[in-house]
């Protein structure tokens, strides 16, 4: 055990300093002052981070295709006393309504990611709607809450999405802080694309099947206590009344 918390720590003293670097010369959205960030956009944007002094920052993961490491993931935050959402699409809840439960119980925020995974881009208003309300009977008839938050696969949004969103009294998340997880890469990359961008207010990608997130996740969890970052839920971190959404959707205080 001993061996491992060195290994460990060698580990995250390497990627701090490699994301220091990367922190200087990255340009990132949520530390932009207002004024820069500009107006209010004319085309509705989802939520990409939040404009907070709080030192937070918010873990999400995907689930789609595949769950054995579900379990793992649950267990590995629950040991860094951190909770996150999960973003489920519908066929993945028809597969998995105990892990949806279990999520539920132990803490974590459950999101809505489509029922289908479809390109909502190529879907107009009555099928955009049908595709969340689905996810959300479903996620409420197990867990018994509301959906809040919902997240677009592919990342792809447009006006239809977003203001269908509104109407069921929903928000559309993005990320700021891509893991790229899902590329097969190392669990030292993974850990060096969260800990070299990650910042105040942040939304973090994950993917809860992705092939070494199981080894990542503790790296990212122990870099984040090191840069003086708690992971939470997103209802921990998102405004819920008197914001508004700049044009490089910063969810900012009104």
């Amino acid at each position: 055990m001993i061996i491992v918390i060195k290994k460990y720590r060698l580990i995250i003293a390497a990627i701090l300093i490699v994301a220091l670097v990367a922190g200087v010369i990255a340009a990132v959205y949520c530390a932009r002052p207002a004024e820069e960030a500009g107006a209010r956009p004319s085309k509705l944007l989802p939520v990409y981070c939040v404009d907070t002094t709080d030192s937070v920052a918010a873990l999400t993961f995907d689930a789609a295709w595949g769950s054995d490491k579900t379990q793992k993931i649950l267990d590995i935050l629950d040991e860094y006393d951190v909770k996150a959402t999960f973003f489920l699409v519908g066929f993945w809840v028809d597969k998995n309504p105990e892990l949806v439960k279990e999520i539920q119980q132990r803490g974590h925020l459950v999101g809505n990611h489509s029922n289908t995974h479809p390109h909502f881009n190529s879907l107009n208003a009555e099928k955009t709607s049908i595709e969340i309300d689905a996810v959300n009977k479903k996620i409420k008839d197990l867990t018994g809450g509301d959906v809040t938050y919902f997240r677009a696969p592919f990342g792809e949004y447009n006006n239809t999405l977003i203001s269908t969103l509104g109407d069921m009294n929903m928000k559309c998340i993005q990320w700021d802080v891509d893991s790229l997880d899902w590329k097969g890469i190392s669990s030292g990359q993974i850990t060096e694309n969260v800990l070299g961008k990650v910042k105040k207010g942040s939304i973090i990608l994950f993917h809860n099947n992705s092939d070494h997130i199981l080894e990542a996740l503790p790296l990212v969890l122990i870099g984040l206590k090191n840069k003086g970052l708690k992971g939470v839920r997103l209802d921990a971190l998102v405004l819920e009344k008197d914001y508004y959404i700049d044009n490089n959707g910063v969810q900012r205080a009104k």
